[in-house]
């Protein structure tokens, strides 16, 4: 059987990402347009699809971990350097709000549920959401590809 972690990582993101879009629960809210996602940037996100681009990346964060993960441990993970000027670097974690919001709305879409005092976990319907994607893309590579089709039995 195909997993999420076998299907190559930004196809698999934007793939997911696509799936997001016609889901009615995840929307970006009106604010979205003009926040940055984190100290560490100078200008907020250049792509108009961001903000489910961001959710499907947290689905494959929480995939790929296996184990409940907190707001906290996102925005380590999204965070980075925040260029000082003259001073040396610093690293700066990601907003909190917009990877909170994106939680609340998969929690919602049901592809992830909240484990109480530890952080969300994906759901059955957000494992197969991933597995199933992964799947289509081994099956489009291994067209091209003949020594993939291992996979895929």
């Amino acid at each position: 059987m195909v997993n999420a972690l076998e299907a190559p990582a930004d196809e698999l993101i934007k793939r997911v990402a696509e799936r997001l879009k016609k889901m009615n629960e995840i929307k970006p809210p009106a604010w979205a347009h003009y926040v940055k996602t984190g100290v560490h940037k100078e200008r907020p996100p250049e792509q108009i699809d961001w903000w489910y681009v961001r959710a499907a990346s947290i689905l494959r964060k929480l995939y790929k971990t296996g184990k409940p993960v907190g707001v906290e441990r996102l925005r380590v993970i999204y965070g980075g350097r925040a260029n000082l000027g003259s001073r040396p670097e610093h690293f700066r974690r990601a907003s909190g709000s917009i990877i909170r919001k994106i939680l609340q709305q998969l929690e919602k879409a049901g592809l992830v549920k909240k484990v109480r005092g530890e952080g969300r976990i994906l759901t059955p319907k957000g494992i197969s959401l991933l597995d199933n994607t992964a799947y289509e893309i081994l099956k489009e590579l291994a067209e091209n590809q003949p020594e993939l089709k291992v996979y895929l039995e």
